[in-house]
C-alpha cells in the first residue's frame, strides 16, 4: 500500500527593508487561512541615510555596517530556507555609489537589493496596511519615512492614486539642522518648505478623502502618541500644531528622554511633515497603524506564489502610461488579448512560468509607445520609455524584461547574438526570446490596426502550432506579415506555423 504524499512544507518569506533610519528584517509564514504569522523580527537602526541627502553619497563606514547587518540577515534567512524580497528605499535612491553598494550586497550576503521607486515604495505600504481591506472601503494612506512621504488613495487594498514626496525626517533634520535646537526661524523655514513641497507635488484638487488619515511609520506613531497622550493612537490636527510647537520649544535633553535618542533627533522635522500633510489634505485627524512596508513586501511574495489570483494591477498601470503617451489604446488591447491567447494556449510549448504572464501583458499593451517619441526606429524609443518608467509593481529586473519584450516587438528577431541582448542571463535571454516571438505575432495578427480578428484560437499539434483565426473582414495585410515571422517561430518553438482563417462577417 502505498504512502499518502506528504504535504509540501509552507515555505518561509522574508522581507528586508533598508530604510533611511534604520534595516528591518521580518521572517513569515503563511498559515491555511492566507494570513501571516511572524516567526522572527529585527531592526538595526544604523541610519543608512545618515550624509546621503547633504552630500549625495552614503559615506564608507555607513556602507560597512550596512554589508555587515544585510549578511547577517541573508544567514538567517538561508538558514530558513526563506523566500527573500530585499528592498532600499530613499537614501539609496538618491545615492551616487548606489550601483556599488547593490553589487557589494549581491557579492557579500548574496542578496539580490532593489532600489524600489517611490511609487513603488507607496504600493508595497498601501498593500501592507490596507491588505484584506473590504473591496468598497475607501482609505487614506499617510507613510513619513527617513528621506521620503507616502500618499496613497485607495478602495480595498487596490491603489487608486500613489505619491511618494522629497520630504523625510531624516532629510528635512539635515538640510535645517534641527537635530538639536530649533529656533522659531528654523520653524518657519522647515514648515514653509513643507507646505511649498506639498503644494508642487500633489494635484490641487483631489478626490472626497477620508476624513480620518491612517498613518503607518514608526515617525508618525511617535509624533501621534505625544499629541494625543489621552486619546491612544488619533491625534487631531490641532494637536498636531500644538505638538508641532512643543517639541521645537523642548531642550535636545528632554526630547531624548521622551524619545528614543535617534528619534529624538528628528521627531521635530516629523512632526513638521505630519502637521503639514494632513492640513493639505483636509483630514480632521490621524490615526496609527502598526504596519507598512514590511508588511507590504510579505503580502506582495505571498500574491506572487498564489498563482490563481489575477491581479489587474499591472494592467491597470500600463494603460494609464500608454495614454499618457497617447497610444492607440484599441490596437494596444487587442494586441495584448492574441499574445496572452498565445501564452495561454502554448503553455506546454513555451513552459514559462505563469508569473511571467503579466509581464508579457505589460510589454504588449506598451509596445508602441515609442511613436510618440517618433516612428522611425519606435521600438527603441519604447525601450526607453520603459527602462526609465515608474510602474508600480515591477522589480527593477522585470522593468528591464518586459522593457526588452516590447523592444523586440518588430524589426530584429531577438537572436542571442543580437546587441540587444546584451547583460541578460542565459535564462533571461530565453525568458525574452519566447515572449517576444509570441508578441511580434500578436503584433503582425493586427498590423492594421483595425482588428479584424473577431476570435482567436491556437492549437499545439506534434509538427505544427496552427493559428484558428476568425475575421469580420479581409486578412490580407496581418496574413503577409505573419509568413515574415514563421522563420523566427520555428527557430524559438520548433514547430511549424499554420493558419486557419474562418470568416464570420461583421
Amino acid at each position: 500500500m502505498a504512502l499518502p504524499a506528504r504535504p509540501s512544507p509552507t515555505p518561509v518569506l522574508a522581507a528586508i527593508d533598508v530604510g533611511t533610519n534604520a534595516v528591518r528584517l521580518e521572517l513569515a509564514r503563511p498559515d491555511a487561512e492566507g494570513s501571516l504569522e511572524t516567526l522572527h523580527q529585527e531592526r538595526d537602526p544604523i541610519r543608512p541615510g545618515e550624509g546621503v541627502f547633504t552630500t549625495g553619497e552614503m559615506p564608507p563606514e555607513t556602507a560597512d555596517r550596512l554589508l555587515s547587518t544585510l549578511r547577517r540577515y541573508a544567514a538567517l534567512c538561508r538558514r530558513h530556507k526563506a523566500q527573500v524580497r530585499a528592498v532600499a528605499t530613499s537614501a539609496l535612491r538618491e545615492a551616487r555609489n548606489q550601483q556599488d553598494i547593490v553589487r557589494r550586497v549581491h557579492e557579500e550576503a548574496g542578496l539580490e537589493l532593489e532600489v524600489v521607486s517611490g511609487k513603488e515604495e507607496a504600493r508595497l505600504i498601501c498593500l501592507g496596511v490596507l491588505h484584506r481591506k473590504p473591496a468598497n472601503t475607501r482609505s487614506l494612506l499617510v507613510d513619513i519615512g527617513g528621506g521620503s512621504t507616502e500618499v496613497a488613495i485607495a478602495t480595498g487594498e487596490k491603489p487608486d492614486e500613489l505619491w511618494s514626496l522629497s520630504l523625510g525626517s531624516v532629510r528635512l533634520t539635515e538640510v535645517f539642522d534641527t537635530a538639536r535646537a530649533v529656533t522659531p526661524k528654523q520653524l518657519r523655514l522647515m514648515r514653509s518648505f513643507v507646505e511649498e513641497t506639498l503644494h508642487k507635488t500633489l494635484p490641487e484638487k483631489l478626490p472626497a478623502l477620508p476624513r480620518v488619515a491612517l498613518g503607518s511609520s514608526g515617525t508618525i506613531g511617535a509624533v501621534v502618541g505625544f499629541a494625543a497622550a489621552e486619546n491612544g493612537g488619533n491625534a487631531t490636527v490641532r494637536q498636531l500644531t500644538q505638538t508641532v510647537e512643543a517639541l521645537a520649544k523642548m531642550p535636545p535633553e528632554r526630547r531624548r528622554k521622551r524619545f528614543d535618542p535617534r528619534r529624538a533627533d528628528i521627531i521635530v522635522s516629523g512632526a513638521v511633515i505630519l502637521e503639514g500633510v494632513a492640513r493639505h489634505l483636509g483630514v480632521e485627524s490621524v490615526s496609527v497603524v502598526n504596519r507598512g512596508l514590511r508588511d507590504g513586501l510579505l503580502v506582495d511574495l505571498l500574491y506572487r506564489q498564489d498563482e490563481t489570483r489575477e491581479d489587474h494591477s499591472l494592467a491597470d498601470a500600463a494603460i494609464v502610461m500608454g495614454q499618457r503617451f497617447r497610444f492607440d489604446e484599441k490596437h494596444a488591447r487587442q494586441v495584448a488579448r492574441l499574445s496572452l491567447a498565445l501564452f495561454d494556449g502554448l503553455a506546454s510549448l513555451h513552459q514559462l512560468p505563469l508569473s511571467v504572464r503579466p509581464h508579457l501583458e505589460v510589454a504588449a499593451l506598451l509596445h508602441d509607445i515609442g511613436t510618440a517619441v517618433s516612428y522611425e526606429r519606435h521600438h527603441r524609443h519604447t525601450y526607453y520609455l520603459i527602462h526609465n518608467a515608474d510602474i508600480p509593481g515591477l522589480a527593477d529586473r522585470e522593468r528591464e524584461i518586459i522593457a526588452r519584450v516590447a523592444r523586440y516587438h518588430r524589426r530584429s528577431p531577438p537572436e542571442l547574438s543580437h546587441s540587444g541582448m546584451a547583460g541578460l542571463t542565459p535564462s533571461e535571454a530565453r525568458r525574452v526570446r519566447k515572449l517576444a516571438t509570441l508578441l511580434r505575432l500578436a503584433n503582425v495578427l493586427d498590423h492594421s490596426h483595425h482588428q479584424p480578428i473577431r476570435d482567436f484560437k491556437v492549437t499545439d499539434g506534434r509538427e505544427a502550432v496552427t493559428l484558428h483565426l476568425h475575421a469580420r473582414q479581409a486578412l490580407d495585410l496581418e496574413l503577409w506579415n505573419v509568413e515574415r515571422e514563421v522563420a523566427s517561430f520555428r527557430k524559438v518553438f520548433g514547430k511549424r506555423l499554420a493558419i486557419q482563417v474562418h470568416s464570420t462577417g461583421r
